[in-house]
């Protein structure tokens, strides 16, 4: 059940679906930095992210993330490659694309030179909330395909312990109710069989607070991108 969206990505819908590229140089980024950029553009409140890999060396390309967009049914993949960054956005239907296209093409540009005009503490900081963003899509979920409580209990406390180290999050208005929401998640999630699925009568719970959680986040980037 965990890799079936992803199955019918990597075959039907990444070879048959209409689809339109955007192709993006990394400088004067770094390609982990235009990655996660990307990614954050790329992320909605309602988005999916059904696959994520990270390339180990942060000087280089070969990181890979697929978001879902149930509503719209349509998919974005995003792939550093070894000389520049990939969007690629597939929809069941052309028109599906061409809005999400020019709008994820001008809000990347404008983000990559928002990013670039910071100093480096605050380029470090930003980074690391764009990770909690990564490890909230990825309890979120986690939680949905049913998979092992333990693997849903490391999410949540990845995202929560990342927050804690990020002025920038902590000193921000709402930061004392988001720690303590994920605190209780993670609680929750730590008392239950390690080994066992998530438990269905407790999704809606967690994806309530992990999606209010994610929209304070995205506005929390934003903003502070452009500060």
């Amino acid at each position: 059940m965990e890799n079936k969206l992803l199955d019918q990505f990597d075959g039907v819908i990444s070879s048959q679906w209409p689809s339109k590229e955007l192709v993006e140089d990394y400088a004067p980024l770094s390609p982990k930095e235009a990655f996660e950029l990307a990614y954050h553009t790329c992320n909605t409140i309602s988005s999916r992210c059904i696959s994520i890999s990270l390339s180990q060396d942060t000087e280089k390309g070969g990181s890979r993330a697929v978001l879902y967009y149930s509503k719209q049914k349509r998919f974005t993949l995003v792939e550093g490659l070894e000389q520049n960054l990939k969007i690629t956005i597939y929809s069941s239907e052309d028109g599906g694309i061409e809005k999400f296209y020019e709008e994820v093409s001008t809000n990347f540009k404008e983000t990559k030179e928002a990013f670039n005009s910071r100093d480096a503490d605050a380029k470090t900081q930003l980074l690391k909330i764009i990770l909690v963003e990564r490890k909230l899509d990825e309890a979120a979920h986690l939680s949905m395909v049913e998979a092992i409580g333990r693997k849903v209990y490391f999410a949540i406390g990845d995202a929560r312990e990342s927050a804690a180290v990020v002025p920038m999050f902590m000193q921000a208005e709402g930061a004392s109710l988001v720690q303590l929401t994920l605190n209780k998640w993670m609680t929750f999630a730590q008392r239950l069989p390690p080994e066992q699925p998530y438990p269905k009568t407790h999704v809606a719970g967690l994806l309530k607070n992990l999606l209010e959680i994610k929209k304070w986040v995205l506005s929390l980037v934003r903003v502070n991108l452009r500060m």
